[in-house]
């Protein structure tokens, strides 16, 4: 990570489980190329600049913290900008030197739609790295073309390299990356509770991992197995 305004800190941190292993993408499928597209980025052999977007809750960050992961352990220099808490700082401050990284990712871009000074700094951010032979991994829920951006040379920029939906999972995908992130943790999740949890939260990718891994601390607390009882009693559903 470069060096940001101590006050960020919080806000650039990754997630320990976002990484490609955690991402569920079975062979074969739309996002498992989308996996293999950012490897190839970071391998040199793909291109330098990848364009992610798709609907809420279908992995963007998780992809993009991934991406940063395996660059970490690749020895390549990383940054993670979240623009959503960081859009009430200064672009110019937070992009300077970003340039010599090996590896720029920024996270929500459409909450910097509309605003000039951010939209200008990421088109000068873009042929610093550009001309740098670095890359740049963006993400947003909406196409290039969709973006409610005022700078066209911007929009432009965002159109070259390569852009990939990444598509939502099913009810059926979600079960088995629920259980996919279990076996991860040590955990059992039978079919049972698996359906019995995605029936009864929001179909939200980030909030059932965030309350599997409730489960895991209370069934760690308690020695529990992961039952339906038990569930209904730790989540409250």
């Amino acid at each position: 990570m470069v060096n940001l305004p101590q006050q960020l800190s919080l806000s650039v941190n990754l997630n320990d489980d976002a990484t490609f292993e955690n991402f569920y993408a079975p062979a074969h499928t739309h996002n498992a190329m989308v996996v293999r597209g950012l490897r190839d980025q970071l391998d040199g052999s793909g291109e330098s600049f990848i364009y992610l977007w798709g609907a809420p809750g279908c992995g963007l960050t998780h992809l993009l913290q991934a991406a940063c992961h395996q660059a970490q352990e690749m020895g390549l220099s990383v940054q993670y900008l979240p623009l959503r808490d960081l859009v009430g700082y200064a672009p110019d401050d937070l992009f300077t030197g970003l340039e010599m990284v090996d590896l720029v990712c920024l996270d929500c871009l459409p909450t910097i739609a509309g605003r000039a000074d951010w939209e200008l700094a990421i088109f000068h951010l873009y042929n610093r790295l550009r001309d740098a032979g670095k890359c740049l991994l963006v993400a947003a829920e909406h196409n290039p073309r969709e973006l409610a951006l005022s700078l066209e040379d911007l929009r432009s920029r965002l159109q070259w390299g390569l852009t990939y939906q990444v598509h939502s999972l099913t009810d059926e995908d979600k079960q088995q990356a629920l259980q996919m992130r279990a076996r991860a943790r040590g955990l059992e999740l039978g079919d049972d509770v698996a359906q019995y949890i995605i029936q009864r939260l929001p179909r939200d990718t980030n909030e059932l991992f965030w309350q599997l891994a409730r489960l895991d601390h209370a069934s760690l607390a308690e020695q529990r197995k992961l039952t339906i009882p038990f569930v209904k009693k730790v989540l409250a559903i």
